[in-house]
């Protein structure tokens, strides 16, 4: 009976990783064969969302496949966001979170000031501007979905806020990659810091993250990008309860929310990976070729993983939804977008002239 339940993820598992594989086979033909690279300059992780946004929507995913797309989207991403920490040493990971925390902090607190002085002006329910403004500052959907019982949110606000954040969550992990390549000449560290606050999904970031080193070959710049937004998501156990109050105020809570249920545990496992590697280095001598190759495969694997959830997020994303969004929530998710984004900039420029 229990092997039973878990088959049940088997078809959309194979999904994603079809998807995965046909991704990297179109990067080798245009990048390799026709460009004559002797290595793709384009991102595998790309192509396989845009594979899974035409495949899902031009064409009818059974039912059965979506349980196991689902399983790709939440288990495998954070699977692959693990496996991203054996890139990493722990002085690495103290040195970014110095740096990204009072970002951080900024950004969310940028962000919430613009929608509430947006929200009147537009007249878009408040529950919506709510799930909006936490979903683009915090961890996107995750956000979106622990924040809604306590405001008392309803099911289309909540649908429109996800599609809101799927939109433009989409847009920046395609665009700024790029822009942030040219705008910060290629500094892999600046690059990741802003990857890491100016785009609203986990999933996003890596995927974003993951094109920057494919493209710039720039794993540092992941390194960051994902290190950021771990910390971003932990920024949920102080903006839920911020949020119930300001929304409850006067009122009775109808709600209670656990912090345990909203800490994302998956952090945990990246620093246990982080742990591992380190631990590892210093048993290891720095050519135990065993030891390189369990590095490797887990890079390797890190890649893969996140490739996989691209493709399963590309497959569940329905543009009809979006198309039916309607243009306030539009406005107040664009805005959402360019604050975050420039804010980040801003801080960024700011630390580079006071401490560099």
């Amino acid at each position: 009976m229990v092997l039973k339940n878990y088959l049940v993820f088997i078809p959309g598992i194979i999904l994603a990783f079809i998807l995965y594989t046909l991704s990297q086979g179109f990067n080798n033909i245009i990048g390799i064969e026709l460009l004559g690279y002797a290595k793709s300059p384009i991102s595998t992780a790309m192509i396989a969302i845009l594979l899974g946004i035409f495949f899902g929507n031009f064409f009818k995913i059974r039912e059965s496949f979506q349980k196991g797309l689902d399983f790709s989207k939440d288990y495998i991403l954070k699977l692959g966001i693990i496996c991203l920490g054996i890139q990493l040493k722990p002085f690495e990971f103290l040195e970014f979170g110095k740096m990204a925390i009072p970002l951080i902090l900024i950004c969310i607190l940028s962000v919430l000031i613009v929608i509430k002085l947006i929200i009147k002006k537009l007249q878009i329910p408040t529950r919506m501007a709510y799930l909006i403004s936490i979903g683009s500052t915090v961890c996107g959907t995750t956000a979106i979905m622990a924040t809604a019982p306590v405001i008392r949110a309803n099911k289309s606000e909540i649908s429109y806020a996800i599609a809101n954040i799927t939109l433009f969550g989409i847009l920046s992990m395609l665009l700024y990659p790029y822009f942030a390549n040219f705008y910060f000449e290629g500094n892999s560290l600046f690059a990741g810091l802003f990857l890491g606050t100016a785009i609203h999904e986990t999933s996003q970031v890596a995927a974003a993250g993951l094109i920057y080193d494919q493209q710039f070959n720039s794993p540092e710049t992941l390194n960051v990008a994902t290190v950021t937004k771990l910390l971003r998501n932990t920024f949920l156990i102080v903006m839920i309860p911020l949020f119930a109050y300001l929304y409850n105020r006067g009122k009775i809570k109808e709600k209670s929310y656990s912090i345990l249920n909203i800490f994302p545990y998956f952090v945990l496992g990246f620093i246990g990976m982080i742990i591992l590697r380190n631990t590892g280095d210093e048993f290891f001598p720095t050519n135990n070729n065993n030891w390189i190759e369990i590095i490797g495969l887990i890079k390797a694997s890190s890649k893969i993983f996140l490739t996989m959830a691209m493709a399963a997020i590309g497959l569940s994303t329905n543009l009809k939804d979006i198309k039916n969004m309607g243009y306030k929530p539009f406005v107040v998710g664009f805005i959402a977008m360019l604050t975050v984004g420039i804010v980040s900039i801003l801080t960024i420029e700011i630390y580079l002239k006071l401490f560099i």
